[in-house]
């Protein structure tokens, strides 16, 4: 593998992106070929970046869920086509007409019309939660299975379903059914916990205004954990990873594999699946991956099955390009340039479309201004955008943009930017 390039670039990129510090491991056909970390997990102290080393996972998480939810399916509890309503009837949602519609699988893969929806970490069981849901009124994105985006409310249900089918609490049932049963002896969903390992990272952000490293809390999170609670190291993520592509998985492989079959077309090629993206890439290759991010956490994780390879970064710093540093691991082994993208043709001839002016947001509290088909502004930051196809950009910092129009002479109603759908203002 290009092991020196790899690591001069996540150097780089550490300098050039304020990262305190990284955890790299790649492994081969069940084998481990590559473990190691780059810069610091504490900063006060100095304390060195290790391939054990603890950092959050956040949406990571997801996948875990999504194999628990195929364990259920292969004992034959339950099914992803079954509504959720068989397992969850007080679940009703006054915009929708038929709750029969909205499936397991649409929780799966974010398609069941909920756009984000501002967050209730105070909130810790999922009755509270499904009253939440019950009681907001939300203007739905549109039918089961007809958008994607982001909600991880809707995504938290599955945690509820889990303990309504199997009597345990959600966290116990997944550390048991999946951790234990992997000895991923130090991946935990509790903050108690955390605080007993020895070898864990503080996490951070970084105040471009001061240029310091502000320290966070680990957030509680609450039910949200069903999606983002998770925190691990790299080794053990190979582990975990490794499932998908051994002989021998603690789930049935048809099953897992289900869970990275296209359900919905995200951006390009790239779709997602059951708690899953699958993006076609160079020579032929599939690469299934998720990243997720939290105050101080930015992580990625992922394989390529045609390969038996498996790759896993977590960073301690809020806004790091993990997917850059996942992609670059991936690169390396497979011997293509360090810095080649998923995307291999980014040239578009097209004009620039000053209709996507504006300005979008969500309940989540995502929102971004578009000025002159050009610019994009996030937090107070401006980047320039590249036009990629008729209805689709790119940002200056690699976040993809979809625009969506009910009729092609108006301004589009909404943007998925990255894997959240944001409306028009004003629409």
């Amino acid at each position: 593998m290009r092991k020196r390039e790899l690591e001069e670039y996540i150097q780089e990129t550490m300098r050039d992106k304020h990262i305190p510090g990284v955890s790299m491991a790649i492994s081969h056909s069940g084998k481990v070929i590559y473990a190691k970390g780059f810069g610091f997990r504490d900063l006060e102290n100095r304390e060195a970046v290790t391939p054990e080393t603890i950092f959050g996972t956040a949406s990571v998480t997801k996948s875990f869920t999504g194999m628990a939810i195929m364990k259920l399916e292969e004992e034959g509890i339950l099914s992803v086509h079954d509504p959720v309503t068989k397992y969850l009837p007080e679940w009703k949602l006054e915009e929708v007409e038929d709750m029969e519609n909205i499936t397991i699988a649409h929780l799966l893969s974010h398609t069941t019309g909920l756009p984000p929806l501002s967050r209730r970490e105070e909130l810790n069981q999922f009755c509270e939660h499904i009253d939440y849901l019950n009681g907001e009124k939300v203007e739905m994105l549109g039918k089961p299975g007809e958008y994607f985006s982001y909600c991880n409310d809707s995504f938290l249900l599955l945690g509820a379903i889990i303990e309504r089918v199997t009597g345990k609490l959600f966290r116990r049932y997944l550390t048991e059914s999946i951790l234990v049963p992997l000895q991923m002896n130090r991946s935990t969903f509790s903050l108690e916990e955390v605080e007993k390992f020895h070898n864990v990272s503080v996490p951070y952000e970084y105040n471009t205004k001061s240029e310091t490293y502000v320290k966070q809390e680990w957030p509680t999170l609450g039910n949200y954990e069903v999606g983002g609670g998770i925190r691990s190291n790299v080794l053990d993520l190979l582990t975990y990873g490794e499932q998908y592509i051994t002989e021998t998985p603690i789930v049935a492989r048809e099953h897992l594999q289900e869970m990275w079959q296209p359900f919905i077309r995200v951006h390009d090629d790239t779709y997602y699946g059951y708690a899953l993206t699958t993006t076609n890439y160079s020579h032929g290759l599939t690469l299934v991956e998720h990243g997720g991010g939290q105050p101080g956490v930015s992580s990625y994780f992922g394989l390529v099955p045609e390969k038996q390879l498996v790759v896993a970064v977590l960073t301690n710093v809020s806004g790091a390009p993990s997917s850059d540093l996942w992609l670059a691991g991936v690169n390396a082994v497979l011997d293509f340039p360090i810095k080649q993208t998923r995307r291999e043709d980014t040239s578009y001839n097209g004009n620039l479309d000053s209709r996507i002016d504006g300005d979008y947001h969500s309940a989540e509290g995502g929102s971004i201004t578009i000025k002159n088909g050009k610019t994009i502004t996030i937090e107070e930051a401006t980047y320039r955008l590249q036009p990629t196809g008729k209805d689709s950009f790119i940002s200056e910092q690699n976040i993809p943009l979809r625009f969506f129009y009910k009729n092609q002479s108006d301004h589009p109603w909404a943007v998925l930017f990255g894997f959240r759908m944001l409306r028009r203002v004003g629409e």
